[in-house]
């Protein structure tokens, strides 16, 4: 059974997981309701040690959350990336596709799905190591 009622919920949810995340300096979410069940999301989190993250979702919550679409990505204070999480369909040979993960600026490898909480928790092992 979904705990969600509608994508208000969802993206209170995230804002929650925001804001209970202990490397999260500061984040401006903008949440757009498509239909009571499907809205997008975009966000940028800036970190405590000067990182940032840019996030998009298309998310669906019928029968349960899916992403439909996402991107999430890691920079440096200075615009460089880190790492980056996306489904755009441009590496068809990786096993995963379209899922996958660049690290850096010029690798890329197999990635499953991620979603915030998990991307925020590889981000806070980085930080406090």
């Amino acid at each position: 059974m979904n705990p969600l009622e509608n994508i208000a919920d969802y993206f209170e949810h995230i804002v929650r997981l925001l804001d209970s995340c202990q490397v999260v300096q500061s984040h401006d979410v903008q949440p757009q309701e498509r239909t009571v069940t499907e809205g997008y999301l975009r966000g940028e989190v800036l970190f405590t040690d000067g990182t940032r993250l840019h996030f998009r979702e298309l998310v669906s919550i019928d029968p349960s959350v899916q992403l439909i679409s996402y991107a999430y990505q890691y920079m440096r204070a200075d615009g460089t990336v880190i790492f980056r999480y996306d489904d755009t369909d441009h590496f068809p040979n990786l096993p995963t596709a379209p899922h996958h993960k660049h690290i850096g600026e010029t690798e890329v490898i197999a990635a499953d799905a991620p979603d915030l909480q998990s991307v925020l928790k590889e981000i806070e092992g980085m930080i406090k190591t």
